[in-house]
Parts: structure tokens; sequence; C-alpha cells
């Protein structure tokens, strides 16, 4: 079965290095909005950006979050974990700095996004439940070779793990 998932990451720094991983064809995932799109998106404001997102994750399974250097902390992205979490969506976290931007350049590691993330339930951070995957490559070529053979099971364990807790 393929799983439909979205993928969030922050766009400006990591936008080649996600496609690299949305190109990979092991799920089908949500199409990228176009530049034009995004700040026609954007110009709606806050209440515009989180229908269009919504709209975005409607139908998924499971949401990928693409980590670079600076994508924790992030007010998109927290909306996108925590509106993932809340409707039962698995989610998974790949660390994608040891992959060549546009340029062929490389980024520093970033924070793991769901650290900062608390859970009501039980008061533990999200980051204990969700699992976060660094591939163990500096080439880059070797990290999407990785990414690629793993990813499918990375997003079955994720919506197994959703779906258990």
């Amino acid at each position: 079965m393929t799983r439909r998932v979205f993928y969030s990451f922050h766009y400006i720094p990591d936008s080649w290095r996600a496609s690299q991983v949305r190109n990979i064809g092991a799920v089908e995932g949500n199409q990228p909005a176009s530049d034009n799109d995004w700040e026609s998106v954007k110009g709606g404001g806050d209440a515009a950006i989180e229908k269009w997102i919504d709209g975005q994750l409607d139908g998924r399974t499971c949401t990928v979050v693409l980590v670079g250097s600076d994508t924790a902390k992030r007010k998109w992205i927290d909306y996108e974990i925590h509106k993932s979490w809340n409707s039962g969506k698995g989610i998974v976290g790949i660390h994608i700095h040891n992959l060549k931007d546009t340029s062929q350049k490389q980024s520093k590691i970033g924070a793991n996004p769901f650290e900062h993330i608390t859970m009501k339930r039980d008061n533990g951070r999200l980051s204990s439940i969700v699992k976060t995957y660094n591939p163990p490559y500096s080439d880059s070529k070797q990290a999407y070779d990785y990414i690629k053979q793993n990813l499918r099971g990375w997003i079955e364990e994720a919506v197994k793990i959703r779906n258990s807790y």
C-alpha cells in the first residue's frame, strides 16, 4: 500500500533537499506550492496559511518532517506537527543536512523539532515518541540512498507508533 504523506520542511533553505526526498517515489507526497501560490497564501494572513496547511494534510496518513539546520521551533513547522499529531497522523523526522542544495553545499545538522513540543496527556516530550533519523553518511549520495532505502519503513513505523498511542 502506498502511503499518502505530507512533507514538512523549512522552505527557503531546504526546498531543494526536500525535492530530492519527495522524488524518491516510495510514497505519494503532497505537491509543493509554487513561489507565487505560497506568496498568495501568505498574503491572506495566518488564517489563510492554517487553512492551506489543513487542506494539504487532509487525507494524509503520515507527516514526514525533513529536518534542516533551522527547522526546529519554526511557527508553521510546529503548527504542522501539532495538527498532524492531534489528527492521528504518524510523524517521523529525517535529517537532510547532508543532502546537497542547488549550490552543491551541505548544511549543519539541525535540532530535533519534536524536542520542545510537550504532550498534555503525560507531560512528556513528543521527541520521546516520534522517531527522528539521521543518515549515518556525510556523502550526499550515500545519505540519499540511505533515506531511499528506509523511507517507506520509517513511515510505516510512524503510523504504527501513532496508532498505538
